[in-house]
């Protein structure tokens, strides 16, 4: 029976180092590919509008490092799968730049490598809707307007495995994608080599977050998943790890909305019939999977609008008369700010840790507060200076909040620092949208070149 191996060592490459020592357990069975995905929505709107890294360069050039030497001494092929957190152009051509330093500074043979792109002009979204094509919205958003399109800074599409497929079909050695499927950048190899889409699309799922399909928990460990054309096995590489029945299935419900399906473009994975067997102490075996092709072929958009800047202050509170009457406390700061700078033109956001601070309206405890509670505050505006006076304000202004029993002048809040700290601008999503197009591969155009480290000291 002919099967095909693929080592995941990161869920996330670049959030947090992969563990190099589970990492070369993997490397040391020879698999057939070396992959990972670095990019998530779950860091929010900001990194993506305001085109950065929510992940230190240092670790993203870690691991590609890590990968890169493995996959270029075993003569395999690396994937990689939005680049630098959002997949935006400038982080695909970032994540290129640090193979070729890579690759020069361990002289690395010749390879080829390909890259594609992910960011969609606003205009051609405009087109697309004025042409009678609706951005139509998921999880319960109505279908995108002009207005809200004039409030994003930043687009990407969100690739399926057809740029990852036609660059492996030019032989390229290393692929650097940008925004992509999570299970998109696994799937690819095994259709490229002639898998079922079904089986390809749930080695994907199952590979997408690394070690967070073993148990016990422990992040960034490698684990290495096999394809049949009739089954999946994911194996845990850490020794301290297994891939068990619980653990693999448990992943599989991961992140959906429904626990059975996982949507890309072109179709949906169906894992309503899975079956999990233990088939060796480390390993799970997966049957049952469906693949469902999609009508239409639509491709999801993320998009991300500036509010304004931001700065962030922070207040404890110990005093139980305080706890319990925080709202009273908030809205007190809430009314100096408006009286300072009128009633909008600004945003004041509080959470408030250890009574629904995770949680917000969604707590069922909030009214059981903790016996102390930091309050978190947030003031955005459209100048630096104005975000930093919103933030001040609604943060001094809890000290001096006005409770009806309280007899003391010392207040009843306490600062971890005395100033607000500046942070990232503000950003919130716009688009969480699907877009119908003619060509899978409309939206990502693909390049590719040689890199040989020879040829450049030479130059040089």
């Amino acid at each position: 029976m002919r099967s095909m191996t693929i080592i995941c060592p990161n869920g996330h490459l670049g959030f947090a180092p992969l563990k190099p020592a589970s990492f070369h357990l993997g490397v040391e069975r020879q698999p057939d590919f070396i992959a990972a995905d670095s990019g998530s929505d779950d860091i929010g709107p900001g990194p993506l509008g305001h085109d950065t890294c929510a992940s230190p360069k240092a670790w993203q050039e870690h691991d590609l490092e890590e990968m890169l030497l493995a996959s270029r001494r075993l003569g395999v092929p690396m994937i990689i799968g939005s680049a630098g957190d959002t997949g935006t152009n400038s982080r695909v051509d970032m994540y290129v730049e640090m193979i070729r330093e890579i690759a020069a500074r361990h002289r690395l043979p010749a390879f080829k490598i390909g890259w594609f792109y992910s960011e969609v002009d606003k205009e051609f979204v405009r087109s697309k809707i004025r042409g009678g094509s609706p951005i139509q919205g998921l999880d319960a958003r109505l279908n995108l307007t002009e207005e809200e399109l004039d409030a994003t800074d930043r687009i990407v599409a969100m690739a399926g495995v057809h740029p990852f497929r036609a660059l492996l079909d030019q032989g390229c050695d290393v692929i650097i994608g940008g925004r992509s499927s999570d299970s998109a950048v696994f799937a690819s190899a095994a259709l490229a080599r002639g898998f079922p889409e079904a089986q390809s699309y749930y080695l994907g799922k199952v590979l997408e977050c690394a070690s967070f399909c073993a148990e016990p928990y422990g992040a960034k460990e490698t684990v290495l998943g096999e394809i049949t054309d009739d089954w999946v096995e994911v194996t845990a590489m850490a020794p301290e790890q297994r891939c068990t029945v619980a653990s693999v299935a448990g992943h599989a419900m991961y992140e959906r909305s429904n626990p059975f399906f996982e949507y890309v473009a072109g179709g949906m994975l169906d894992m309503t019939n899975c079956a999990y067997e233990q088939v060796s102490e480390k390993t799970t075996r997966v049957t049952g999977m469906e693949f469902v092709p999609a009508t239409d072929f639509r491709v999801k958009l993320e998009g991300s609008g500036k509010i304004g800047e931001r700065y962030v202050g922070m207040a404890g509170i110990r005093d139980p008369y305080t706890i319990a009457h925080v709202d009273e406390v908030i809205e007190w700061a809430r009314t100096q700010v408006r009286e300072r700078f009128g009633p909008d033109g600004w945003e004041l956001h509080y959470n408030v840790f250890g009574r629904n601070g995770i949680m917000g309206e969604m707590e069922p405890l909030k009214d059981k507060p903790a016996h102390e509670l930091m309050i978190v505050v947030q003031g955005v505006a459209p100048t630096k200076e104005m975000a930093e006076e919103v933030a001040i304000t609604g943060t001094r202004q809890l000290f001096y909040a006005r409770l009806p029993d309280v007899k003391g002048t010392a207040g009843g809040v306490s600062f971890v620092l005395d100033e607000v700290m500046p942070a990232s601008p503000a950003y919130r999503w716009t688009l969480n949208h699907t877009m119908a197009v003619s060509d899978p591969l409309e939206l990502f155009p693909t390049h590719t070149d040689i890199i040989d480290s020879a040829k450049l000291e030479a130059a040089q």
